[in-house]
C-alpha cells in the first residue's frame, strides 16, 4: 500500500479543526440570536447551528428551564440515551459522554415489525415501547418520527416510566410539529427541547445531546 501524499494547496482555507469549531462557534454567538433561551442552554442552541448552518434556528428553539441541568444530572449518574433513528446513535460522539453511558436504539429489534403491525403504527413508534427498563431516567433524543415522540408521550401517560429530560424534535411535515407542541405542553413535569414547526432531524437531535453531554464548548 502506497503512502498518501497531500496534495498541492489551491485555496486559501483554515485546516485546524479546533480553529474552526472556535471561529464557527463565534460566528454563530455574533449572528444568532439567543437571548430568549435560558443561560445554560445558549451552548446546546449553538451546537444546533454548528450542525445545521442555520443561524435562524434559534429563533424556533424553546427549552424547558430545567432541561440542561436534569440531563446533565443523568448523564453524570449513568443514565443511558434512547434515541429514534440508529443515525442519532452515531452522531452521538462518545468520547464526550461523562460516564460512557449506553447509547439505545432498539428500531431493529426483531419484535418491531410484529408490533407495528399489530398496533397499526410505525416502526418507529413501536420500538420505544421496546425501551422498557432504560426509560426510567433516561435522556431521551428524538429526531427522526413524530409518532415516535406522541408514543413516548403516551407511554408515561399511561403510568410509564418517566424519562429525566427529552430533546424532541422529529423533522417532518405530518404530526412534526404537532408532536412538539404536545411534548412542550406536557402536564408530566418532563423538561424538554423542541425546535418548534418541521425542523429537526438526526444531526440536531445528536448535536443536541454532544452538548449537554458536556459543560465545554468545544
Amino acid at each position: 500500500m502506497t503512502t498518501p501524499t497531500r496534495p498541492t494547496r489551491r485555496y486559501a482555507y483554515v485546516d485546524d479543526g479546533q480553529e474552526i469549531y472556535r471561529r464557527s462557534f463565534a460566528t454563530i454567538r455574533a449572528e444568532a440570536r439567543l437571548d430568549h433561551l435560558p443561560e445554560d442552554a445558549r451552548v446546546v442552541a449553538v451546537r444546533m447551528v454548528h450542525a445545521s448552518g442555520d443561524v435562524d434556528l434559534t429563533e424556533h428553539i424553546a427549552v424547558h428551564h430545567d432541561l440542561v441541568r436534569s440531563a446533565r444530572e443523568a448523564l453524570r449518574a449513568g443514565a443511558p440515551i434512547l434515541t429514534d433513528a440508529h443515525m442519532i446513535a452515531s452522531g452521538i460522539t462518545r468520547a464526550r459522554l461523562p460516564r460512557d453511558n449506553e447509547v439505545v436504539c432498539t428500531l431493529r429489534d426483531e419484535r418491531v415489525p410484529a408490533l407495528a403491525r399489530e398496533w397499526g403504527t410505525t416502526r418507529s413508534a413501536a420500538a420505544v415501547s421496546l425501551w422498557g427498563d432504560w426509560l426510567e431516567g433516561a435522556v431521551v433524543a428524538i429526531g427522526n418520527a413524530p409518532t415516535a415522540l406522541f408514543h413516548l408521550l403516551e407511554l408515561v401517560a399511561d403510568g410509564g416510566p418517566r424519562p429525566a429530560a427529552v430533546v424532541g424534535i422529529p423533522v417532518g411535515f405530518i404530526g412534526s410539529a404537532e408532536s412538539k407542541t404536545a411534548l412542550a405542553d406536557n402536564p408530566y413535569g418532563i423538561p424538554w427541547l423542541v425546535v418548534h414547526g418541521r425542523r429537526g432531524g438526526s444531526a440536531l437531535a445528536a448535536s443536541a445531546v454532544n452538548a449537554l453531554a458536556r459543560e465545554e464548548e468545544l
